[in-house]
């Protein structure tokens, strides 16, 4: 529903002061999905989408911290899509690196970068890195930058991970076999110490994960949106809130 500019924001007004502030989500995820068929609707090139929806990722997070969300996820670039033709992701690469360099820039957030960076060229990992340490004593909106990410891989990758650390400290497979527990692998994900998402938004009216915090997500809300990444509106985002905090939260309880 479109409406015009003037009714536009008065209903987001309403929107935005009728959220219960015992409601807001301390974790958010998000899928930024659409980016190039938002370009294909336009006549345009695929880059053209990817850096629109790269210039949209300052106003999510503004609006976050705007209602008190303390961390936001965000899926850049999946292993998938490493698979693209080696021209297109060049052209994302540079401006996923971009971005993050911009985000970091500003001194406002502090990034994460979280994924299989060794999958990437050298360059660009390496820069993904420097831009995670420029920011690493901001304090206030934390922000995960997924690049290069799968959850199935996440989740080898902290077996991988927990399997070395016993190893190391002389543990047998038939004594971690004896004790192990699920908090053995969250204490070894990409988001150890963070609060699991509460909530998963994914823009472009596709319904599925994808594969996105596969292991984080098992009690989260989810709320898939019709509009493309680039067309995501603070209107969106504060009717995903919405819908989060209307929902009876059960944990599995």
């Amino acid at each position: 529903m479109r409406l015009p500019n003037p009714l536009y924001r008065v209903y987001e007004r309403r929107l935005a002061s009728s959220l219960p502030e015992n409601g807001i989500p301390r974790h958010i995820g998000v899928i930024l999905d659409g980016n190039r068929r938002w370009a294909r609707s336009l006549g345009a090139t695929a880059s053209a989408g990817h850096q629109r929806g790269a210039d949209k990722i300052t106003e999510l997070l503004t609006w976050s911290e705007e209602v008190g969300v303390e961390v936001v996820t965000l899926w850049m670039l999946s292993t998938d899509n490493l698979s693209r033709s080696p021209e297109e992701l060049a052209q994302l690469l540079e401006i996923i690196q971009d971005a993050v360099e911009r985000l970091a820039a500003t001194g406002r957030w502090r990034l994460q970068v979280m994924g299989a960076l060794e999958l990437l060229p050298e360059p660009a990992a390496e820069a993904l890195r420097g831009a995670q340490e420029r920011t690493r004593d901001v304090a206030g909106l934390h922000v995960n930058v997924a690049i290069g990410y799968g959850g199935r891989r996440e989740i080898a990758d902290a077996v991988r991970s927990m399997l070395r650390q016993h190893a190391g400290n002389g543990t047998s497979l038939e004594d971690l076999a004896d004790s192990f527990d699920v908090e053995h692998i969250a204490e070894h994900l990409y988001t150890k110490g963070q609060p699991d998402p509460d909530l998963v938004i994914r823009t472009s009216g596709e319904q599925r994960l994808g594969g996105f915090l596969l292991w984080q997500s098992a009690h989260s809300e989810f709320y898939f949106c019709e509009a493309y990444w680039p067309d995501f509106r603070r209107v969106d985002f504060l009717r995903a809130l919405r819908a989060y905090a209307a929902r009876e939260r059960r944990l599995g309880r």
